[in-house]
């Protein structure tokens, strides 16, 4: 066995073992469990070999209580080359914080451990997947012969994560909010007050390229829109701000032009307007908006099948006072739901039922779902949870640790049993005395009970605990 180390990562883990048929999973430490539903995947296709995933992953931890971690951060790796030398090793605190999908991609796709690594694995295997949160153009690995990745074509998923590209290809197949698209400031800025008068409740505005709050804002002055967005090649998507509560999104997945799985609809948390922090299940909708939901979320799907899409997507929606739906925006990608969403459809599925990331398997490699693929119908195991992803906005300094704990489908399992009425969950806790840089999740409350007012409760205890373990720097 081999102690796998190398001067381009910050902390490894891992021991290889030549007796073992491995596959990489290349994405955040919060998605780090879905792996172990690829896992049993590979069990079931490949009965009698023993399987293990390598998790490379860019989160910043004092500690890791989990098995065969890399972790490749160069921002990070920067830090502790110049703040944390022999001499100031223990003056400051050692640096986390989250970088770009690119950037991580990029580090990894170039670090000469990971490719010795990968050149080893294929000396003992004839095939290495790779298992994407999200695939993205930066990941480079599987130009090696022999290296395949388990998920969406990444030049067909930056197709469809540009705002621009779904406003122009889905007008007349889901509902849109009246708007524009400009390029540059100049533009943005003439657009945007042009019709400032007119969208008294506000205006917003998206990048093509947005996700969870980022390069989005809802803007109610000229200022709001200056100080925002600086980006002069960019494309901008420029839309009448609708006041509403509800924001549903639907998470699926493509095996063909014509297999659309649904897995359910959750509801989203927003804050400010833009910015996701968690989400519910079930989603409080009606039945008929439901069902609207699914049959606009199948239709985009049966588009981006027809382009090649195969694999994990979601939608996002909003719902006016009026019971009005509107489509938000396409995530081809894993969604935040799609962890949580396994362990409940585990639950309520027939036993033996596929999983999403089976699903996504099947997809991706015979452009097919498995015969005993199954949707979830009702909600019989009555299951309710929420969720809260604890991003922080401002330097922070960590003097306390919440374990890291790794039995959310345990507790999943024992809330559908009834063996628990109510139980939440800390996950992903980074550590103590540590440096929190902005736009770092420190860590992350999952509350699972029979009642929304349960989980509730769960998720204010947890944030609660979480908040303990921070002064502001």
């Amino acid at each position: 066995m081999t102690h796998i180390q190398g001067d381009d990562i910050l902390y490894s883990n891992f021991v290889y073992d030549p007796e073992v048929y491995y596959f990489f999973y290349l994405g955040d430490l919060k998605n780090y469990s879905l792996n172990f539903f690829v896992k049993e995947t590979f069990e079931r296709r490949f009965p009698g070999r023993e399987i293990k995933f390598i998790a490379i992953v860019p989160d910043v931890c004092m500690q890791y209580n989990y098995a065969n971690i890399i972790v490749i951060n160069p921002v990070a790796q920067a830090d502790m080359i110049t703040n944390h030398t022999f001499s100031s090793s223990e003056v400051a605190p050692k640096m986390s914080c989250r970088i770009n999908s690119g950037q991580f991609m990029t580090a990894v796709s170039g670090s000469t451990t990971v490719r010795r690594l990968i050149d080893t694995l294929l000396q003992h295997q004839d095939l290495l997947y790779i298992n994407l949160y999200e695939s993205v153009v930066e990941m480079e690995l599987d130009a090696i012969n022999g290296v395949s990745i388990l998920g969406p074509d990444k030049l067909i998923a930056r197709k469809f994560n540009d705002k621009v590209v779904q406003h122009k290809e889905l007008q007349g197949v889901v509902p849109f909010i009246e708007g524009r698209v400009c390029r540059g400031i100049d533009s943005l800025m003439e657009i945007t007050a042009s019709l400032r008068e007119r969208w008294a409740d506000g205006i917003f505005v998206s990048a093509a390229f947005s996700a969870a709050g980022a390069n989005s804002a809802v803007t109610h002055s000229q200022e709001d829109v200056a100080a925002k967005f600086i980006d002069d090649e960019c494309e901008y998507l420029v839309t009448k701000y609708i006041s509403h509560d509800l924001d549903p999104t639907v998470l699926a997945v493509v095996a063909n032009e014509e297999d659309v799985y649904i897995a359910g609809v959750a509801d989203q948390t927003i804050v400010d307007g833009n910015r996701f922090v968690g989400s519910h299940f079930p989603s409080v909708v009606t039945k008929e908006q439901q069902q609207q939901l699914r049959e606009y979320t199948v239709a985009v799907g049966k588009i981006m099948g027809k382009a090649g899409y195969r694999g994990i997507f979601g939608c996002d929606y909003l719902i006016d006072e009026e019971g009005n739906i509107f489509f938000l925006e396409i995530n081809a990608r894993k969604q935040g739901t799609t962890l949580e969403f396994c362990f409940t459809l585990e639950q309520n599925l027939p036993e033996g039922s596929p999983m999403l990331p089976e699903l996504e398997y099947y997809a991706v490699t015979e452009n097919r779902f498995p015969p005993e693929t199954v949707e979830m119908e009702e909600n019989i195991r009555g299951i309710h949870w929420g969720t809260y992803n604890h991003k922080v906005n401002r330097t922070e300094i960590t003097n306390g640790y919440i374990p890291q704990n790794p039995y959310e489908r345990e507790t999943f399992n024992k809330v559908a049993c009834k063996e628990l009425e109510k139980d939440f969950v800390i996950l992903e806790h980074l550590g103590t005395n540590l440096k929190v840089m902005p736009g770092t999740f420190l860590a992350r409350v999952v509350s699972v009970a029979r009642t929304r007012e349960d989980v509730n409760e769960g998720l204010c205890q947890g944030t609660g605990f979480i908040k303990q373990t921070i002064a502001e720097a």
